[in-house]
């Protein structure tokens, strides 16, 4: 049986990373053609780049999960994939027209019902050392609270190219070696597609960018992570490993105060030098923001921001696995 899985992993993930990296280029013609671009403003010379990559993202995400589905038919690999479809959806519907802040939120709690009404949660969320709670009506409010706040946290710190692409790299796959440790091995199955075609997108994603994932394309990363993380009951676990990211998103809304789209933010947290190096902004009305905090030592390049921010992210996935060695002991 393991060495049947073994291959059926072996077997996705090459489904997840092929698809995205062969479908990729063709989306970008595609984007470029219907004059679907923006402009990478971290750049001193003008560059228009695609926009959004989540269509073959997804893609990847739908190959892979239905492959194993062939293999393995469960509610919970049912759920990943309407969850992260759903999600999907509501991050095009925005790439397409900018949409009120409150949006995506409420978009994102209808698209996690299917983990519910497909029951593939448990109850109980597990604490490391203290054992799990129970928390039937509790864990309902926290299922609709994780999948909104998973995706908006991916879209919050896609702001540099090859950030969130290179960030859900590094979080899937140590979300994936936590759900070995703590023997949740369907799940651990289930959730490789993502480290995979995070991965296979930062080929294109990586500065210079070729396309942005848009929000279709963090929605859909953030969204799957989500759902992981509850079908495979290591919640806390997987806010451990995203933990740069959610410390921009509380920074973000604890600046300004309320919740609001990015690109509705008048004053940039992040400037640029003579030579086109990014700087933190002094403008107090600026919000504070993860990219800001790091750039507060002195001006860096876009690439050497990106590669503080993997640091953080390895630091953090580092964290996540020792806490899920921890969760099977007891005080």
């Amino acid at each position: 049986m393991m060495l049947d899985r073994t291959i059926i992993a072996i077997l996705i993930s090459a489904v997840a990373f092929v698809t995205v990296y062969a479908i990729t280029p063709s989306l970008i013609k595609v984007l470029t053609k219907k004059n679907m671009i923006v402009k990478d403003y971290n750049k001193e010379v003008a560059i228009m780049v695609a926009r959004p990559g989540g269509p073959s993202i997804l893609a990847g995400i739908l190959a892979s999960e239905l492959t194993l589905y062939a293999f393995f038919p469960s509610t919970a690999i049912l759920a990943i994939i309407v969850t992260t479809s759903l999600a999907f959806l509501v991050g095009l519907a925005d790439d397409r027209k900018v949409l009120g802040g409150w949006f995506k939120p409420l978009a994102l709690a209808v698209s996690a019902l299917p983990i519910i009404l497909l029951g593939t949660y448990d109850p109980h969320l597990a604490f490391p050392l203290f054992g799990s709670v129970k928390i039937p009506e509790l864990y309902l409010a926290l299922i609709i609270f994780i999948i909104p706040v998973m995706g908006n946290t991916i879209n919050s710190i896609d702001v540099l190219n090859g950030v969130a692409s290179g960030f859900m790299t590094i979080a899937s796959f140590a979300l994936t070696i936590c759900l070995v440790i703590v023997h949740n091995y369907d799940v651990a199955l289930a959730s490789l597609p993502l480290g995979f075609v995070s991965l296979a997108f930062y080929k294109y994603h990586k500065v210079p960018s070729k396309i942005f994932p848009g929000d279709s394309g963090a929605l859909t990363l953030g969204a799957m992570y989500g759902t992981l993380s509850i079908v495979g009951h290591v919640e806390i676990v997987a806010a451990i490993a995203l933990l740069p990211a959610v410390i921009n998103s509380f920074l973000f809304l604890s600046s300004v105060k309320r919740i609001i789209e990015h690109r509705q933010i008048k004053a940039n947290p992040v400037v640029h030098t003579e030579d086109f190096k990014l700087m933190a902004s002094i403008d107090k009305s600026a919000p504070v923001t993860l990219v800001r905090l790091i750039l507060a030592n002195g001006p860096l390049t876009e690439k050497q921001v990106g590669f503080v921010i993997f640091k953080l992210a390895l630091f953090s996935a580092a964290l996540a696995i020792i806490t899920s060695f921890m969760m099977g002991v007891k005080l």
